[in-house]
């Protein structure tokens, strides 16, 4: 498991951001929280994604899918926006065929919102980020609202 390293979109710093661990990622200059974006596959999925301490949008995707490279900016824009509340995690199918299979991915992209391991909702195919945050904030609210509930 590596870093990747993510510009700060408040002072631009460039910062090293774990793809797991505990917490949420800030800006070793400004403080202010960073976009977690991470990819994952076979080997370390459930590290990633399944441990992680905010809800986790998943992008199963491939590298020949031209709808994947057009939704791509449209999630970093997301997690952009929502920078310490959700991680983007992607996922490369080719690369993962085991996740691929075990989330019974047909079309590329399948988008899923998981928390603590739990997918939360699942979307296949590429939307516009209007539509994609709608989608989030649904799945999200949702979860909200069960953990709520006594």
């Amino acid at each position: 498991m590596g870093s990747d390293k993510v510009k700060c979109p408040h002072c631009g710093k460039v910062n090293k951001v774990p793809a797991a661990g505990d917490g949420r990622p800030r800006c070793g200059n400004c403080h202010e929280p960073l976009p977690w974006i991470a990819s994952a596959g076979d080997g370390d999925f459930a590290e990633v994604a399944e441990k992680s301490s905010v809800p986790v949008l998943v992008d199963l995707w491939a590298t020949w899918c031209a709808p994947c490279r057009m939704v791509s900016p449209a999630l970093e824009q997301l997690a952009t926006e929502r920078a310490g509340q959700i991680k983007l995690v992607k996922v490369d199918v080719d690369a993962a065929p085991q996740t691929a299979e075990r989330f019974t991915v047909r079309a590329v992209p399948t988008l899923l919102v998981m928390d603590r391991g739990e997918v939360l909702a699942r979307q296949a195919g590429a939307a516009p980020v209007p539509q994609l945050r709608t989608w989030l904030d649904q799945a999200l609210s949702e979860n909200a609202g069960k953990k709520a509930k006594p």
